[in-house]
């Protein structure tokens, strides 16, 4: 069978920014190791594999992989998938749900003039806040100091909505542009509550890097060691998540423009929303432009 794929940049209005993502469209028949082969082909931080749904009433079953390992849900796989998906029909639907390992993830289309320019989508668990790390832990793995690292709002936590991360809000723009991964520092401290990444992010945006509200970069083990993800949709919906309640408002709905990627050259914007009611957060949602890049087939012996 000829598997189809589509190649697309997530987060962002042009090609070449935001983040790369490979979209597998008939994935049935394929197994996990051969999954796992094709996404280390492709060696892009994930590449997604859609299949017919367990359940009629939902779109697809979508399965996400690293180079390394499956993952139970990750942000722009999911953004980017279904603005694949719904590019592609005649008829464009207004909402995808997808079954993953970490639950049902609802994701809305979005447009501009009728055309389909992204999506949004919304996290498929509460936020769930794990352990808590010592600033000077933080701050070896980001090869900073103790000094450049904030604790007024929370401390370095690993927080998630699907899949875990550390966060960490560092005090100026300077400060995320030096950090860098510290592997002996990395080495040390993960994996701790099934996470082995840092997202950190400052409030020091410049006037040049506006409308973001927060500008934030992304460190993990990538295929040959530590590598950074331009755009995290997964860790930017949890820190929203994590913002929110911590804001004293008990009802409503908070919104933030995140920028990622600029230091690597893959500008990217992430959109969030996060409604709270009675003081709690009750839904958390990541979303925004997608562009395609490449289309092909393939040909794997032996997968029917």
């Amino acid at each position: 069978m000829k598997r189809r794929y589509v190649t697309v940049d997530v987060f962002t209005d042009r090609m070449f920014g935001g983040n790369p993502l490979a979209v597998v469209l008939d994935a049935g028949g394929l197994s996990t190791a051969q999954m796992q082969a094709i996404a280390r082909e492709f060696n892009y931080s994930e590449t997604t594999f859609v299949l017919p749904p367990r359940d009629a009433a939902h779109d697809a079953e979508v399965r996400i992989f690293t180079v390394n390992s499956e993952i139970p849900f990750a942000g722009h796989p999911n953004v980017g998938t279904a603005f694949v998906l719904a590019s592609r029909g005649d008829t464009s639907p207004a909402r995808l749900e997808f079954e993953e390992k970490a639950g049902l993830v609802p994701v809305e289309i979005l447009r501009e003039n009728g055309r389909v320019v992204g999506a949004e989508l919304t996290a498929p668990q509460a936020l769930k806040r794990m352990t808590r790390l010592g600033v000077d832990q933080a701050a070896a793995c980001l090869s900073v100091s103790a000094g450049d690292i904030v604790v007024e709002r929370h401390p370095p936590h690993i927080v998630s909505v699907g899949l875990p991360f550390l966060v960490v809000e560092l005090a100026s723009r300077d400060a995320l542009r030096r950090a860098r991964p510290d592997a002996a520092a990395f080495a040390r401290i993960f994996p701790r509550d099934d996470s082995d990444a840092v997202y950190f992010y400052t409030c020091d945006v410049p006037p040049a890097e506006q409308p973001s509200d927060l500008q934030a970069r992304m460190f993990h083990p990538g295929a040959s060691g530590l590598s950074e993800d331009p755009a995290t949709g997964s860790a930017t919906v949890a820190i929203a998540a994590l913002l929110a309640d911590l804001d004293a408002r008990r009802d409503g709905e908070l919104s933030l423009t995140i920028g990622q990627g600029v230091d690597m050259g893959r500008p990217s914007l992430l959109l969030t929303r996060v409604r709270k009611q009675a003081g709690a957060v009750v839904s958390a949602h990541v979303g925004g432009c997608c562009v395609n890049v490449m289309e092909g087939i393939f040909h794997l012996a032996g997968a029917e």
